[in-house]
């Protein structure tokens, strides 16, 4: 290997010296740092861009926003949470945010700074806090493999833990863990305070015997795991999740007064309406269709999406923006919403309501006769809805079965909007974004707030015309910011990495199912895959395959395009009620156009990049909350019924067992290779498989089988299953991943531990 200490300047050096600088310097690891660095200039710098992509496919860097970095590795601004502390007293931290197959997280030493004259102002972060870090290599190959200095402390004090109270007989209690991954504790009968059996509480940990239970003491009470919403009550504080408004965000909340007409136009006699779910409480885009007059543009048509105007509210630097910062998003539970703004904000001032003047930005878009859009403009408004619709009432007026709101609704203002939506179809048709076929269930919640029943809701066309004048609507915000080279946060969804767009090609091969080699992959490359699949046994199967081989979308300044929807510049601007992301978007449109108040301020607009990294990892914490109070919920519906036996789906495939959801409950469980049988199980990483070696009987991804529930952990979330099907035959198991096979006696996984999901 060369030494990556010398540089030969205006030559592209070999790769290995290459990746180890992009190792020792990820905060110069963008092809521009990399340039300089090596004193790359003209032919070179395209011989440069020529090398990164090649390492880029052999899975040996990877992007990182715009910079480049070693698989595995944190990229240069990071979230993290302090965990604990060196032998040496020094704080460690872990990243906030980990993929379940990525490994152990890496552990990060947090700089502590002993220059008092430096200019540059480190927070002093302590245990338990979750900060946003700028990350170093550690030079000390004693250490952990990071140092991190200290750009922002996020949230302070995430060290106690959460538990349900379990009382003893001989006095005192125990703390059960919720996580998983926790460890049981003891609480004695002085650090009790008013807890009571069966209550969730938070504790703070004390110092551990050196034999026996780490001992705790309750900090306070959240309430009974027995009461209605104990469920999300309990993601959201394992979680870390916001929501208790501070009392100066709810006065400020409070004192806002509605909006002027100052620099506006007024457009309340638009009959714009809102097409949201009929249990919808906050309204924030409302939609209208017409021809467009012009001789110019025959048979075409003009699309208003109107959305909310919250920068005119919550302003950068106040105590709500800083709280709408701090939670990142709204969080949607099946029994409550954690909401990024206050009530008198998100249901009243900013919601669109039916018949009231409510501010608003504009955007009108022409498109043509064949969906291609013809041009847009951006206007700042006042509005007032004409109607407020729910998407059923919407579909059943077109439909032909219209009731006493609607009807009057339909020939001005519903058939003009599906009308523009099959011209505005004719162009995501030709477009072809990927169309994975991944119905989402719905929990239904009595009214103590256990489950009733899973569901799955119809997809309306109402759905789909909302979704794509919204999709229209976020390109419309991208392309008027980059004309006016005005600074933005995108959203952004890179193409599949080579190395997973290899373990789909090999699974499908053993369906018989090509896939190209090499060349740009597009969205509508997966498409034909899944045509290829559809009404065949393999349809869910692949249609699982295809979702884990894409990339996760982030928001970055940086535009990497979106190759889901298939679109070069988007941006989310629809949704600044409950998307901070999409109120950066507000502020930019306003400071681009001069138009007026609320704008984006030159210093956040310098912050782009960490606000980016921050509301990316809310929203990833969001998701998690979610799907584990999903978990939680079945689990504890489940709880009853252990013994019994299920109808289900093979959804995953280790070497240390089966998952399998229950597709009737939308839940996933796991079946330990240990419980599968005698046999010698091999697993086949290209057919996502476990094989028997002996009998060469298997279970692959997909599979339909029954299984029997052996135990349901409510407060984890986690259940365990019993496989009651035979296996099928598969023949040999390919063993050119994993040549480790797992035999009946085999330790097994902890049960109810999820795959990685993409999205």
């Amino acid at each position: 290997m060369g030494d990556p200490n010398v540089i030969v300047h205006g030559v592209v050096p070999p790769r290995d010296i290459l990746l180890q600088f992009i190792s020792d310097n990820p905060d110069r690891a963008s092809k521009r740092e990399i340039a300089k660095a090596f004193g790359l200039k003209g032919d070179t710098r395209v011989e440069l861009k020529d090398v990164l992509r090649d390492l880029e496919d052999e899975g040996l860097l990877q992007k990182s926003r715009k910079a480049l970095m070693r698989p595995g590795g944190l990229p240069p601004m990071t979230v993290l949470d302090i965990t604990t502390r060196s032998k040496d007293g020094e704080l460690i931290a872990r990243p906030a945010e980990w993929p379940d197959d990525g490994g152990v997280a890496p552990a990060v030493l947090i700089r502590q700074s002993s220059d008092n004259r430096s200019k540059s102002k480190t927070p002093a972060a302590g245990l338990g806090d979750r900060v946003l870090a700028k990350i170093f290599p550690n030079k000390d190959r004693s250490g952990p493999a990071y140092t991190a200095r200290v750009v922002k402390i996020i949230d302070k004090h995430r060290n106690a833990s959460l538990g349900v109270i379990r009382m003893m007989p001989e006095g005192g209690a125990r703390l059960m863990p919720i996580d998983r991954r926790g460890e049981e504790m003891q609480i004695s009968a002085s650090d009790l305070g008013d807890a009571k059996d069966g209550d969730l509480i938070e504790a703070d940990v004390l110092r551990g015997n050196r034999f026996g239970l780490t001992r705790a003491k309750v900090l306070s009470v959240i309430g009974s795991v027995a009461s209605e919403k104990a469920i999300s009550m309990i993601a959201i504080y394992s979680h870390g999740i916001p929501h208790v408004f501070p009392k100066q965000v709810l006065d400020e909340a409070g004192d806002a007064k509605p909006a002027s007409m100052t620099k506006r136009e007024d457009w309340r006699h638009v009959p714009l309406v809102t097409i949201d779910p009929a249990d919808a409480k906050d309204h924030d885009d409302a939609v209208y269709a017409e021809p467009d007059p012009s001789p110019d543009n025959p048979d075409g048509v003009i699309v208003t999406v109107a959305i909310a105007d919250v920068s005119y509210y919550v302003r950068t630097g106040s105590p709500l923006d800083r709280e709408a910062l701090k939670r990142g998003n709204s969080v949607y539970f099946p029994d409550r919403v954690v909401p990024m703004l206050p009530e008198r904000i998100s249901n009243n001032l900013c919601s669109l309501r039916e018949g009231e003047d409510r501010p608003a930005l504009a955007v009108r878009m022409v498109f043509s006769k064949d969906g291609k859009k013809a041009g847009h403009t951006f206007h700042r408004i006042m509005m007032k809805s004409a109607a407020k619709l729910s998407y059923n009432q919407a579909q059943a007026a077109i439909d032909g079965k219209p009731d006493d709101k609607s009807g009057p609704l339909l020939d001005p203002i519903l058939k003009p909007l599906w009308h523009a939506y099959a011209i505005m179809k004719r162009g995501r048709d030709r477009r072809q974004p990927l169309e994975l076929d991944m119905p989402e269930r719905k929990i239904l919640l009595k009214p103590d707030g256990t489950v009733d029943k899973v569901v799955i809701p119809e997809r309306l066309d109402a759905h789909k015309l909302i979704e794509e004048m919204m999709i229209q609507a976020n390109v419309a915000a991208a392309e008027t910011l980059e004309k006016q080279r005005q600074p933005l946060i995108y959203r952004v969804h890179d193409a599949p990495s080579l190395a997973k767009q290899e373990v789909l090609r090999e699974f499908l091969a053993t369906l018989g199912i090509p896939m190209a080699k090499g060349g740009q992959v597009r969205a509508n490359s997966f498409n034909g895959i899944l045509a290829k699949a559809e009404d065949t046994p393999h349809q869910v199967m692949v249609n699982e395959m295809v979702l884990r081989s894409q990339s996760q979308a982030v928001y970055s300044p940086d535009n990497l395009g979106h190759f889901g929807l298939n679109l070069m510049k988007y941006a989310h601007f629809t949704s600044p009620i409950r998307r901070y992301a999409d109120l950066i978007v507000h502020r930019a449109l306003v400071r681009a156009l001069g138009l007026g108040e609320g704008g984006l301020s030159p210093e956040e607009e310098t912050q782009l990049d960490d606000i980016a990294a921050e509301i990316s990892t809310f929203e990833r914490r969001a998701m998690a909350a979610e799907r584990d109070t999903i978990n939680r919920l079945i689990a504890h519906h489940l709880a009853e019924r252990v013994g019994q036996e299920f109808e289900g789906r093979v959804s995953g495939v280790t070497k240390a067992g089966l998952f399998v959801t229950l597709p009737t409950y939308g839940a996933d469980g796991f079946v330990p290779v240990s419980t599968l049988g005698s046999d010698y199980f091999v697993y086949d990483e290209a057919r996502q498989a476990l094989i028997g070696e002996r009998h060469g009987l298997g279970y692959q991804l997909g599979d339909s089988v029954d299984v029997r529930l052996a135990e349901a952990i409510p407060l984890a979330g986690a259940l365990r299953f019993e496989m009651l099907s035979e296996g099928q035959k598969m023949g040999v198991a390919t063993r050119s991943f994993h040549k480790s096979g797992r035999r009946s006696r085999s330790a097994p996984k902890r049960p109810g531990t999820r795959p990685p999901r993409r999205n």
